[in-house]
């Protein structure tokens, strides 16, 4: 909560800066967004290659058929939340204007201090790749060196990310929000904001109804019921902004709901890690905006936008667990397969950092009825085994 009200601090001073500070102080912060945005393009390969590599690489052995359901389940879930949230946010946002950027091109656009380029060490894509080959490599040879190579790399971005990268987050966004206020964009992009951010959180909770309607149904319960039970988890993670803070209330409430103990050790675990459908929503919703208020992306169809939130679904899988890792670790795939530049990425840390605590709550809601179908596939399972051991 301390970060959130730094960004939000760093926004209206960045604003005030803009209208009224001389030039050379909006150069100042200028020259801050620079490096920062310099920094984080050449982070956002490495947090994909060490935080993929090392989550599939750490992902349970031996676990089988209830690990492919898991997995398979979550996956889906957040490719499915993804794709609604895009078809509401695309007829939702659609109608919202484009910031008049006449008074920009009429004057002179300031400058940073400083130029600077600090090009990554290879592409987004090639990190994806390589992730892929060496975490399923490592998973499939048991190479305990690679693994402790990429766990090591991982703590590093860890490390990074915690002591540099999230803390500078106000002063870029300041430095951002003081270009866009003296350029005069700056009351059309706050109007999206808030519209946003309420359509956000409204999608979060037709979500977890639409997710919990259908495994009511399903499995002859109360929807409502199981929601009720799964609310303290929801409130504690709206506080802590973590689903990994919240797993022991989320397996509470989830073994309440009458999944069986064993499965809930296993699947509450691994979906904080592996299902961030709520994340997912926030990034494709407010991505959906900023293309709508880019000059220079056109919003795509349905089915363009679906290879983006297919690989969004599985980048999310290895996101930090610090606040804001969803989209930092989104941030490559929204610069390499939406083309956004700099600037849309700084509006889309903002949008998501303003209601991370929100989507984690949609996150971890969401595992408890994912926990309730693999029970459910379980104690399927079990019976069969049973009766193939009494025919032997």
């Amino acid at each position: 909560m301390k970060l959130i009200l730094k960004l939000i601090a760093g926004i209206v001073a960045g604003i005030l800066l803009g209208f009224f500070a001389p030039d050379g102080i909006i150069r100042v912060l200028l020259t801050i967004k620079l490096l920062g945005g310099q920094l984080i393009g050449f982070t956002i390969p490495l947090i994909i290659l060490f935080y993929i590599t090392s989550g599939i690489a750490s992902l349970p052995k031996n676990s089988g058929n209830l690990l492919g359901k898991t997995v398979a389940l979550s996956y889906g879930s957040t490719v499915i939340a993804g794709s609604l949230a895009f078809i509401v946010a695309s007829a939702f946002i659609a109608g919202i204007p484009s910031p008049d950027t006449t008074t920009a091109e009429a004057g002179a656009k300031l400058t940073s201090y400083i130029s600077l380029e600090i090009p990554p060490m290879f592409g987004v894509m090639t990190a994806l790749a390589t992730a892929f080959l060496f975490g399923l490599g490592i998973s499939v040879t048991n190479s305990t060196r690679l693994k402790e190579i990429a766990d090591d790399g991982r703590s590093i971005i860890d490390l990074l990310l915690s002591k540099v990268i999230i803390p500078m987050l106000p002063f870029y966004i300041s430095g951002i929000f003081a270009e866009m206020a003296a350029e005069g964009t700056v009351f059309t992009t706050l109007k999206t904001f808030g519209v946003v951010l309420a359509l956000a959180v409204f999608m979060h909770w037709v979500w977890i109804t639409i997710q919990y309607t259908v495994t009511g149904l399903a499995m002859g319960q109360s929807p409502f019921k199981l929601i009720k039970s799964m609310l303290p988890a929801y409130f504690t993670a709206v506080g802590t902004m973590s689903s990994a803070a919240t797993i022991p209330v989320t397996l509470r409430q989830t073994k309440s709901n009458g999944v069986d103990e064993s499965i809930a050790n296993f699947t509450i675990p691994l979906c904080a890690t592996i299902h961030l459908s709520g994340s997912t929503i926030t990034l494709v919703t407010c991505s959906t905006a900023v293309m709508a208020l880019s000059q220079h992306i056109a919003l795509p169809s349905l089915l363009e936008m679906l290879p983006f939130i297919m690989m969004l679904g599985i980048t999310m899988i290895a996101a930090p667990g610090a606040p804001g890792g969803g989209v930092m670790a989104a941030l490559g795939l929204m610069a390499s397969m939406l083309g956004f530049g700099e600037a849309e990425l700084a509006l889309m840390i903002a949008l998501y950092m303003a209601q991370d605590s929100f989507g984690t709550a949609c996150n971890i809601t969401g595992d408890g009825a994912i926990s309730l179908w693999v029970n459910k596939f379980a104690q399927k399972k079990q019976p069969e085994t049973t009766s193939q051991v009494a025919e032997s």
